[in-house]
């Protein structure tokens, strides 16, 4: 790839979590700047996932490892609803990540998708144990590309953001260097820059035309949460509800799409991020 090159892979989590998501994700795809989405494989609406993903193959697949929220596909437990819940259950050995997400990798490789890419509910996969899982299953069943989650610094960026979401996101940075270490140890590939943890539930159509005229040389991944918005949605235990239609109308909005024509980015799945 050309030193000066820009590559862009704009990626949707949280597919399977619900129809109203699945349905979101689609169309930001087919008519947006959607490339590629992370499947949750314990998700309530993983087989209308599956079929859609069927539908279209263009849509670039990957794995949203979940150990936060929703049942262990191994013995139907309720994971543990927070970060600092999921921390001291695998202080105790309570959860076993590389067991539980291994099953989650194989209920999608039996519904006959080939995942390209891995990342974590939560960004899980920043703590250690759960970071030695994901190397481990990228390397095992060759998903080779793993979420980088360090936030580019975005620095006049339209979008307020507060100050305790900038925070966290540097804190962050002080797991850097284990975490490129383990994930090089086992062959993964990651992108050169990551984006949008700072500005989800709050991102609009000038924050994403200011993102991509500003984005550096190399390969970036971009994270989003489209959706609609409708009684299952709003049913359901989420933060995220009418961000995710602000999200969809942003990632089908033509100022955002003449942005990345004009700055000269090209649009990429994970596998041709660096052909």
């Amino acid at each position: 790839m050309d030193l000066a090159t820009r590559r862009l892979a704009v990626n949707a989590d949280d597919f399977g979590f619900a129809r109203d998501v699945n349905r979101g994700i689609v169309d930001a795809h087919l008519s947006g700047i959607l490339t590629s989405t992370t499947l949750m494989a314990n998700g309530g609406a993983f087989d209308d996932a599956v079929e859609l993903a069927s539908r279209h193959p263009a849509l670039d697949i990957g794995v949203h490892g979940v150990l936060i929220g929703g049942n262990s596909l191994l013995d139907g437990r309720p994971f543990p609803l927070s970060v600092a819940e999921l921390a001291y259950a695998l202080f105790n050995r309570s959860i076993r990540p590389y067991e539980e997400l291994r099953a989650q990798v194989d209920r999608i490789l039996r519904a006959g998708l080939r995942p390209t890419h891995l990342d974590t509910h939560k960004h899980t996969h920043l703590l250690p144990p759960v970071l030695r899982a994901v190397a481990r299953l990228s390397e095992e069943f060759q998903i080779r590309w793993v979420r980088r989650p360090f936030d580019l610094p975005l620095t006049g960026a339209p979008a307020e953001i507060p100050f305790s979401k900038r925070l966290v996101s540097r804190s962050f940075h002080l797991v850097r260097g284990h975490f490129h270490t383990v994930l090089t140890r086992h062959h993964c590939l990651m992108t050169d820059y990551f984006a949008g943890f700072q500005i989800t539930g709050r991102l609009g159509s000038s924050d994403l035309v200011h993102l991509f005229r500003n984005l550096p040389a190399g390969t970036t991944e971009f994270m989003c949460h489209p959706g609609y918005c409708t009684t299952e949605l709003r049913s359901m235990r989420t933060r995220l509800k009418d961000s995710r239609e602000s999200e969809l109308r942003a990632l089908l909005h033509k100022d955002v799409r003449q942005a990345i024509q004009e700055s000269g980015v090209e649009l990429a799945p994970f596998p041709r991020l660096k052909s």
